[in-house]
Protein backbone atom coordinates (compact mmCIF):
# COMPACT_ATOMS: atom_id res chain seq x y z
CA UNK A 1 0.00 0.00 0.00
CA UNK A 2 1.41 3.50 -0.51
CA UNK A 3 -0.19 6.57 1.68
CA UNK A 4 1.02 10.07 -0.37
CA UNK A 5 -0.99 12.10 1.77
CA UNK A 6 -0.64 13.92 5.14
CA UNK A 7 -1.18 12.53 8.57
CA UNK A 8 -3.82 12.34 11.43
CA UNK A 9 -2.39 14.66 13.52
CA UNK A 10 -4.38 12.79 15.88
CA UNK A 11 -1.04 10.56 17.17
CA UNK A 12 0.05 10.70 21.06
CA UNK A 13 3.56 9.83 20.90
CA UNK A 14 4.65 8.01 24.36
CA UNK A 15 7.46 5.77 23.00
CA UNK A 16 10.16 6.17 25.59
CA UNK A 17 7.78 7.38 28.64
CA UNK A 18 7.79 3.96 30.02
CA UNK A 19 9.49 0.88 30.78
CA UNK A 20 8.44 -2.74 30.94
CA UNK A 21 6.64 -5.09 33.72
CA UNK A 22 6.81 -8.54 34.68
CA UNK A 23 3.76 -10.24 33.71
CA UNK A 24 3.94 -13.76 35.79
CA UNK A 25 2.59 -17.68 35.26
CA UNK A 26 -0.45 -19.15 33.36
CA UNK A 27 -2.14 -15.26 33.46
CA UNK A 28 0.93 -13.51 31.56
CA UNK A 29 0.40 -16.70 29.27
CA UNK A 30 -3.33 -15.64 28.46
CA UNK A 31 -2.43 -11.74 28.33
CA UNK A 32 -0.18 -12.59 25.16
CA UNK A 33 -2.62 -14.82 23.58
CA UNK A 34 -5.45 -12.33 23.92
CA UNK A 35 -3.09 -9.77 23.16
CA UNK A 36 -2.02 -11.17 20.03
CA UNK A 37 -5.88 -11.85 19.31
CA UNK A 38 -6.78 -7.63 18.53
CA UNK A 39 -9.15 -5.73 19.80
CA UNK A 40 -9.99 -8.02 23.32
CA UNK A 41 -11.79 -5.68 25.64
CA UNK A 42 -9.13 -5.14 28.17
CA UNK A 43 -11.01 -2.68 30.68
CA UNK A 44 -11.05 -4.88 33.24
CA UNK A 45 -7.76 -7.24 32.23
CA UNK A 46 -5.25 -4.67 31.74
CA UNK A 47 -5.36 -2.76 35.42
CA UNK A 48 -4.90 -6.12 37.04
CA UNK A 49 -1.59 -6.48 35.04
CA UNK A 50 1.36 -5.72 37.58
CA UNK A 51 3.79 -3.32 35.14
CA UNK A 52 5.41 -0.45 35.96
CA UNK A 53 4.83 2.78 36.43
CA UNK A 54 5.73 5.53 33.39
CA UNK A 55 8.61 7.80 33.53
CA UNK A 56 8.13 11.13 34.53
CA UNK A 57 7.98 13.08 30.62
CA UNK A 58 5.30 14.40 28.64
CA UNK A 59 3.58 12.40 25.56
CA UNK A 60 4.40 14.58 21.59
CA UNK A 61 1.48 15.30 19.80
CA UNK A 62 0.74 16.09 16.28
CA UNK A 63 2.62 13.62 13.13
CA UNK A 64 5.26 11.75 14.28
CA UNK A 65 8.48 11.97 11.70
CA UNK A 66 10.02 8.63 11.60
CA UNK A 67 9.07 6.22 9.46
CA UNK A 68 7.06 3.48 11.69
CA UNK A 69 5.31 6.73 13.20
CA UNK A 70 4.36 8.53 9.56
CA UNK A 71 3.21 4.98 8.56
CA UNK A 72 0.46 4.35 11.56
CA UNK A 73 -0.45 8.46 10.88
CA UNK A 74 -1.07 7.90 7.42
CA UNK A 75 -3.13 4.46 8.17
CA UNK A 76 -4.97 6.33 10.88
CA UNK A 77 -5.56 9.22 8.64
CA UNK A 78 -7.30 6.97 6.29
CA UNK A 79 -9.72 5.16 8.46
CA UNK A 80 -10.38 9.20 9.32
CA UNK A 81 -11.50 10.09 6.08
CA UNK A 82 -13.26 6.97 5.29
CA UNK A 83 -15.19 7.05 8.35
CA UNK A 84 -16.09 10.61 8.35
CA UNK A 85 -18.06 9.77 4.91
CA UNK A 86 -19.48 6.88 6.05
CA UNK A 87 -20.71 8.47 9.48
CA UNK A 88 -22.36 11.80 7.14
CA UNK A 89 -24.10 8.96 4.75
CA UNK A 90 -25.81 7.75 8.39
CA UNK A 91 -26.77 11.48 9.69
CA UNK A 92 -24.16 11.35 12.11
CA UNK A 93 -20.46 12.81 12.94
CA UNK A 94 -17.71 10.70 13.53
CA UNK A 95 -15.15 11.73 16.06
CA UNK A 96 -11.81 10.84 15.18
CA UNK A 97 -9.46 8.78 17.61
CA UNK A 98 -6.34 9.17 18.96
CA UNK A 99 -3.71 6.96 18.23
CA UNK A 100 -1.22 6.56 20.98
CA UNK A 101 1.99 4.89 20.69
CA UNK A 102 4.25 3.82 23.67
CA UNK A 103 6.86 1.26 24.94
CA UNK A 104 6.67 -1.34 27.38
CA UNK A 105 3.86 -0.25 28.93
CA UNK A 106 1.13 2.65 29.11
CA UNK A 107 -1.23 3.50 31.27
CA UNK A 108 -5.06 3.99 29.97
CA UNK A 109 -8.53 5.23 31.16
CA UNK A 110 -9.28 1.01 31.01
CA UNK A 111 -5.55 0.60 33.37
CA UNK A 112 -2.00 -0.10 33.10
CA UNK A 113 -1.52 -2.34 30.15
CA UNK A 114 1.99 -3.79 29.19
CA UNK A 115 3.25 -4.19 25.28
CA UNK A 116 1.92 -8.28 25.98
CA UNK A 117 -1.10 -7.63 25.73
CA UNK A 118 -0.87 -6.84 22.07
CA UNK A 119 -2.86 -3.56 20.44
CA UNK A 120 -6.11 -2.58 21.95
CA UNK A 121 -8.87 0.41 22.36
CA UNK A 122 -9.82 1.68 25.13
CA UNK A 123 -13.58 2.66 25.06
CA UNK A 124 -13.03 4.75 28.12
CA UNK A 125 -10.52 7.56 26.39
CA UNK A 126 -11.69 6.29 22.98
CA UNK A 127 -7.99 6.03 22.03
CA UNK A 128 -6.15 3.41 20.65
CA UNK A 129 -3.01 2.10 21.61
CA UNK A 130 -0.06 0.36 20.48
CA UNK A 131 3.63 -0.87 20.93
CA UNK A 132 5.03 -0.97 17.44
CA UNK A 133 7.07 -4.27 18.84
CA UNK A 134 4.24 -5.96 18.10
CA UNK A 135 4.65 -5.48 14.57
CA UNK A 136 8.02 -7.92 14.52
CA UNK A 137 6.00 -10.50 16.63
CA UNK A 138 3.15 -10.29 13.82
CA UNK A 139 6.24 -11.41 10.96
CA UNK A 140 8.32 -13.65 13.00
CA UNK A 141 5.77 -15.24 14.96
CA UNK A 142 2.99 -15.49 12.99
CA UNK A 143 4.21 -15.36 9.35
CA UNK A 144 2.20 -12.03 8.68
CA UNK A 145 4.30 -9.62 7.05
CA UNK A 146 4.28 -6.49 4.88
CA UNK A 147 2.36 -3.03 5.08
CA UNK A 148 -1.19 -3.65 4.59
CA UNK A 149 -0.87 -6.38 7.34
CA UNK A 150 -0.11 -4.17 9.63
CA UNK A 151 -2.57 -1.33 8.51
CA UNK A 152 -5.38 -4.60 9.45
CA UNK A 153 -4.18 -4.38 12.73
CA UNK A 154 -5.08 -0.35 13.20
CA UNK A 155 -7.88 -0.22 10.81
CA UNK A 156 -9.42 -3.39 13.16
CA UNK A 157 -9.08 -1.28 16.56
CA UNK A 158 -10.10 1.56 15.27
CA UNK A 159 -13.58 -0.57 13.87
CA UNK A 160 -13.85 -0.87 17.52
CA UNK A 161 -13.89 2.85 18.52
CA UNK A 162 -16.43 2.98 15.61
CA UNK A 163 -18.77 0.14 17.47
CA UNK A 164 -18.19 2.46 20.35
CA UNK A 165 -19.34 5.64 18.64
CA UNK A 166 -22.26 3.84 16.86
CA UNK A 167 -23.37 2.02 20.82
CA UNK A 168 -22.71 -1.46 19.61
CA UNK A 169 -19.84 -2.03 22.47
CA UNK A 170 -22.50 -0.80 25.18
CA UNK A 171 -25.05 -2.85 24.38
CA UNK A 172 -22.70 -6.16 24.53
CA UNK A 173 -21.26 -4.89 27.57
CA UNK A 174 -24.58 -4.60 29.13
CA UNK A 175 -25.44 -8.14 27.72
CA UNK A 176 -22.76 -9.44 29.45
CA UNK A 177 -23.72 -9.50 33.32
CA UNK A 178 -27.20 -11.55 32.16
CA UNK A 179 -24.96 -14.21 30.40
CA UNK A 180 -22.59 -16.88 30.96
CA UNK A 181 -19.33 -17.13 30.04
CA UNK A 182 -19.67 -19.11 27.10
CA UNK A 183 -22.47 -17.12 26.39
CA UNK A 184 -20.80 -13.95 26.33
CA UNK A 185 -17.81 -15.29 24.35
CA UNK A 186 -20.25 -15.87 21.40
CA UNK A 187 -21.07 -12.65 21.55
CA UNK A 188 -17.80 -11.34 21.93
CA UNK A 189 -16.82 -13.35 18.78
CA UNK A 190 -19.45 -11.73 16.72
CA UNK A 191 -18.03 -8.38 17.84
CA UNK A 192 -14.85 -9.34 17.03
CA UNK A 193 -15.84 -10.16 13.58
CA UNK A 194 -17.98 -7.09 13.53
CA UNK A 195 -14.36 -4.98 13.85
CA UNK A 196 -12.74 -7.47 11.01
CA UNK A 197 -15.95 -6.63 8.85
CA UNK A 198 -15.19 -2.85 9.40
CA UNK A 199 -10.98 -2.99 8.77
CA UNK A 200 -12.19 -4.70 5.27
CA UNK A 201 -14.61 -2.61 4.23
CA UNK A 202 -12.07 0.78 5.08
CA UNK A 203 -10.11 -0.49 2.91
CA UNK A 204 -12.51 -0.99 0.03
CA UNK A 205 -13.18 2.61 0.58
CA UNK A 206 -9.96 3.79 1.07
CA UNK A 207 -8.77 2.71 -2.33
CA UNK A 208 -11.03 5.67 -3.66
CA UNK A 209 -8.68 8.02 -1.96
CA UNK A 210 -6.66 10.12 -3.67
CA UNK A 211 -3.73 9.98 -1.34
CA UNK A 212 -4.09 6.05 -0.81
CA UNK A 213 -3.39 3.27 -3.45
CA UNK A 214 -3.47 -0.37 -2.75
CA UNK A 215 -0.89 -2.88 -4.20
CA UNK A 216 -1.09 -6.33 -5.57
CA UNK A 217 -0.23 -8.76 -2.62
CA UNK A 218 -2.09 -6.19 0.16
CA UNK A 219 -5.29 -8.24 0.02
CA UNK A 220 -3.50 -11.45 0.61
CA UNK A 221 -1.65 -9.88 3.19
CA UNK A 222 -4.21 -8.89 5.66
CA UNK A 223 -5.69 -11.97 5.12
CA UNK A 224 -2.60 -13.69 5.74
CA UNK A 225 -2.80 -11.62 8.92
CA UNK A 226 -6.96 -12.82 9.83
CA UNK A 227 -5.93 -16.18 9.24
CA UNK A 228 -2.51 -16.17 11.19
CA UNK A 229 -4.98 -14.72 14.70
CA UNK A 230 -7.83 -16.96 14.55
CA UNK A 231 -8.84 -18.44 17.71
CA UNK A 232 -8.61 -21.90 16.73
CA UNK A 233 -4.84 -21.60 15.58
CA UNK A 234 -3.71 -19.84 18.66
CA UNK A 235 -5.64 -22.70 20.77
CA UNK A 236 -3.82 -25.35 19.00
CA UNK A 237 -0.42 -23.53 19.24
CA UNK A 238 -0.48 -22.81 22.66
CA UNK A 239 -2.34 -25.81 24.36
CA UNK A 240 -2.60 -28.48 21.59
CA UNK A 241 -6.55 -28.68 21.20
CA UNK A 242 -9.52 -26.50 19.91
CA UNK A 243 -11.81 -25.83 22.55
CA UNK A 244 -14.87 -23.96 20.79
CA UNK A 245 -16.80 -22.69 23.51
CA UNK A 246 -13.57 -20.56 24.62
CA UNK A 247 -13.00 -18.48 21.25
CA UNK A 248 -13.77 -14.69 21.89
CA UNK A 249 -12.39 -13.56 18.34
CA UNK A 250 -13.71 -16.44 16.24
CA UNK A 251 -11.94 -18.57 13.41
CA UNK A 252 -9.12 -18.34 11.38
CA UNK A 253 -11.86 -18.60 8.60
CA UNK A 254 -14.62 -16.59 9.83
CA UNK A 255 -11.89 -14.08 10.48
CA UNK A 256 -10.99 -14.10 6.68
CA UNK A 257 -14.59 -14.27 5.86
CA UNK A 258 -15.73 -10.98 7.64
CA UNK A 259 -12.68 -8.96 6.05
CA UNK A 260 -13.15 -9.86 2.92
CA UNK A 261 -16.51 -9.28 3.10
CA UNK A 262 -16.13 -5.93 4.41
CA UNK A 263 -14.01 -5.24 1.56
CA UNK A 264 -15.71 -6.60 -1.29
CA UNK A 265 -18.82 -5.27 -0.47
CA UNK A 266 -18.31 -2.05 1.17
CA UNK A 267 -21.52 -1.52 2.56
CA UNK A 268 -22.12 -1.26 5.91
CA UNK A 269 -25.37 -2.19 6.37
CA UNK A 270 -23.68 -5.84 5.80
CA UNK A 271 -21.89 -5.80 8.18
CA UNK A 272 -24.49 -7.10 10.90
CA UNK A 273 -22.57 -9.85 12.61
CA UNK A 274 -24.98 -10.15 15.46
CA UNK A 275 -28.14 -11.21 13.24
CA UNK A 276 -25.79 -13.25 10.56
CA UNK A 277 -26.55 -17.13 9.77
CA UNK A 278 -22.86 -17.24 8.99
CA UNK A 279 -22.08 -17.74 12.56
Amino acid sequence: MQWFGKGSGNIEDRRGMSSGGVIGGGVGIIVVILGLLFGQDLTGLVSQLPVAQEVQGEAKTGDPTDKEGKFVDGVLESTNQVWVQQFAQMGKEYEKPVLTLFTNSVQSACGNASAAVGPFYCPGDHKVYIDLSFYQDLQNRFGAAGDFAQAYVIAHEVGHHVQNLLGISEKVQRARAQLSEKEYNRLSVKLELQADFFAGLWANHAQNLKDFKLEEGDLEEALTAANAIGDDKLQKQAQGEVVPDAFTHGTSAQRMYWFKKGFETGDIRQGDTFNSSQL
